[in-house]
């Protein structure tokens, strides 16, 4: 415990959001989950993911395989539209990342945890 509280003292001098990047694996706050419903292949969704790669530190990603025998209900609702995406389990986007949007509400489910 002592060398957790050195760390943190020391993170303390670096940038604030860089500190909190350090810090996370320590935090007892749950990253919120984003998911990805998806199927193989889809260029559209490694596109998505590529886009996501700057703020992946900040949400667990869960991908569903859509085309899945077990994933049936994603593939009658989903089948056109992926990538869809689902933030903590509602409806978020569908057919391309819209960063400021997840951004937003990154930074609201943040703030609620502080």
């Amino acid at each position: 415990m002592q060398n957790i509280l050195d760390a943190m003292s020391v993170l303390r001098t670096l940038c604030r959001s860089s500190a909190e990047q350090l810090l996370r694996p320590f935090s007892t706050k749950s990253l919120p989950t984003l998911t990805l419903f998806t199927k193989d292949p889809c260029p559209l969704c490694d596109e998505a993911k590529e886009v996501l790669e700057p703020l992946k530190h900040r949400f667990v990603l869960q991908q569903v395989d859509i085309s899945l025998p077990e994933n049936k209900l994603w593939w009658d609702r989903y089948k056109w539209d992926i990538p869809v995406f689902h933030l903590n389990g509602q409806f978020l986007m569908k057919h391309r990342v819209n960063l400021g949007l997840l951004e937003k509400l990154l930074q609201d489910i943040e703030k609620q945890q502080t």
